[in-house]
């Protein structure tokens, strides 16, 4: 597009490509509502102005146009689905643009998987900007496929879709001044480009020193005062509702208090049912609260683009992007019709745009663990009470619990009564033979056994069950499909997902895998499961960065002290 034709058209003088007309403008720059027409040439608003005339014109009388919505910080991965049906699932909900940060499968295939992910992402109606991931692996403590370096971040750093240095969970590497740590901090800064943290429960000195070393933003906070905190000493306060980890409703009450500028909304890790709705639900619950519908568009909008540097995007003003929402009300927040770079791309609910998915076969044989026998799975008892992993609903954080199993012959098993059940993390990069054991409170299974090959960060395979016999069936059948989600009862498949590419995503549509996943949520009631989101939640006690117990195939972890810790008390 030539300057000149821009400029022409802001001035009326040539036809814009197309003009909205007659809408009430919701203007988060100025904060206010207002009835104006929008005039569009090629992808880019000219201007906002009477009487404009287009080659196209929609007539938006009573209606509302909102700048269209951005995550500013999601795993694509955790949707189980490549990016062309993520794409499908969230466009026609206002989403236009995802900042990804790609670490799940970087911890299986490394850079190849960031050049996967872009490759996939290309040339579809959702801009993907992506963040290199900063811990791959997520520590030392656990085993990943692949390990990632300050050299290996620097091969990308300056490609324009690269927004920065993703999540830095290892928040004991920067205040202990981690020589790695610190040279992938300095990356960043050295190149101008935004760090994310990543750091539950940090605060004080603590605080201060991660926030001085680069760090600006944080999407852990699960209450008032750390969120309060964290805002106070500058960081962007990421607002994260994902299938697992919820945190909309308890920071409400900061976001109506405080300034909102430096609050933007994220879902993190989300199941493909949990896509529809996506940042549009967010915005609805906000307004519901009391809070204005320009300063919850802002969240979900101009403020994720203004921290990340994204120019010209994330409101409506001329010169910014066409990427918009034609919305019947402010208060559902459903849009009627999505424009992405001046094109329409979804209208009531529907995506308008074919795209396919690429498949690379390259990606098929990540699921590697050494031959396992029976006696594999047993744990040696050496007291009758153990350190269990508690889980808490709703959130990432567990907790530390004393728990008493049952002894058979010698060897600790799960306690079903009293809901204490055996866990294997088993590696499954290098079949190096690792096999973490140890206990888990919350669940309420009361036969069977689940397991997956995603855990995060380093997705090793990780089974809970009741027996050993089903959960050794359990590994069997996701060595047979290379990965997915499984869940047996008495030596028989109750609900399968087959999960190939790099053991985290299906090749299959989003209808597809939503039905397995719904299938998945039936298996759970059979075999007793009383926990809302069983692998989502399972997912993270693997997860060594994250309060306060959990256990990788090298160990059980004490997160708080960052040591391995005894099973049996």
């Amino acid at each position: 597009m030539s300057l000149e034709e821009i400029i022409n058209t802001a001035e009326g003088k040539i036809k814009a490509d197309v003009v909205i007309k007659n809408a009430y403008i919701v203007n988060v720059l100025s904060e206010e509502i207002y009835k104006s027409d929008i005039a569009i040439k090629n992808g880019i608003i000219a201007g906002i102005d009477n009487n404009y005339s287009g080659e196209e014109e929609i007539n938006a009388e009573g209606k509302y146009i909102s700048p269209s919505f951005i995550d500013g910080h999601v795993h694509i991965e955790s949707s189980m689905l490549m990016p062309s049906e993520f794409a499908k699932m969230v466009v026609p909900t206002g989403t236009t643009t995802v900042v990804a940060d790609p670490h799940e499968i970087s911890n299986i295939i490394g850079l190849h998987g960031i050049s996967f992910m872009r490759e996939a992402s290309k040339n579809l109606p959702l801009d993907v900007y992506m963040m290199l991931p900063s811990c791959v692996p997520a520590s030392s403590c656990e085993t990943s496929g692949f390990e990632l370096n300050s050299y290996d971040l620097s091969l990308l750093i300056d490609s324009p879709w690269i927004l920065g240095i993703a999540e830095l969970m290892n928040f004991p590497g920067v205040v202990n001044l981690d020589k790695e740590v610190l040279l992938k901090l300095k990356l960043g800064i050295e190149k101008g480009k935004r760090i994310d943290g990543h750091a539950p429960y940090l605060s004080g000195k603590d605080l201060c020193a991660y926030v001085a070393a680069g760090i600006s933003s944080d999407h852990e906070c699960t209450n008032e005062k750390e969120a309060i905190e964290k805002l106070r000493k500058g960081m962007y306060l990421m607002v994260r509702e994902g299938s697992a980890a919820k945190d909309l409703d308890a920071l409400l009450p900061v976001l109506k208090k405080y300034p909102s500028r430096k609050c933007i909304f994220v879902t993190d890790d989300r199941y493909p049912n949990f896509l529809r709705p996506h940042i549009n639900e967010m915005v609805r619950r906000t307004v519901k609260y009391g809070i204005s519908p320009v300063k919850a568009i802002q969240m979900a909008s101009m403020n994720t683009a203004e921290y990340f540097g994204l120019k010209n995007l994330g409101a409506i003003a001329p010169g910014y992007k066409a990427d918009l929402l034609i919305l019947n009300n402010l208060e559902d927040f459903n849009p009627e019709t999505v424009i992405k770079n001046g094109l329409i791309v979804a209208e009531k609910g529907e995506i308008l745009t074919n795209s396919e998915s690429k498949k690379i076969s390259s990606l098929r044989g990540t699921v590697n663990i050494r031959w396992l026998e029976a006696d594999d799975l047993k744990i040696k008892a050496k007291s009758p009470f153990v350190k269990a992993i508690e889980v808490t609903p709703g959130q990432l954080v567990t907790k530390c619990t004393k728990a008493k199993i049952n002894i058979v012959d010698g060897y600790a098993n799960s306690n079903v009564e009293d809901d204490i059940l055996k866990i294997l993390v088993i590696e499954r990069h290098k079949a190096s033979g690792n096999i973490g054991r140890g206990f888990v409170k919350g669940f309420g299974i009361k036969s069977g056994a689940i397991a997956s090959t995603v855990a995060h960060d380093s997705h090793n395979m990780i089974v809970i069950g009741t027996n050993d016999d089903d959960m050794l069936k359990a590994i069997k059948e996701l060595v047979k499909s290379q990965g997915g989600k499984v869940i047996i009862k008495n030596g028989e498949v109750i609900a399968k997902l087959e999960l190939p590419i790099a053991g985290l995503m299906s090749e299959d549509n989003a209808e597809t895998v939503i039905n397995k996943v719904n299938q998945l949520k039936a298996g759970e009631k059979i075999i007793g499961c009383t926990l809302a989101e069983p692998f989502m939640t399972m997912s993270f006690l693997s997860l060594s960065v994250i309060p306060e117990l959990k256990l990788t195939d090298k160990g059980l972890m004490d997160v708080v002290n960052n040591q391995f810790t005894n099973l049996f008390v």
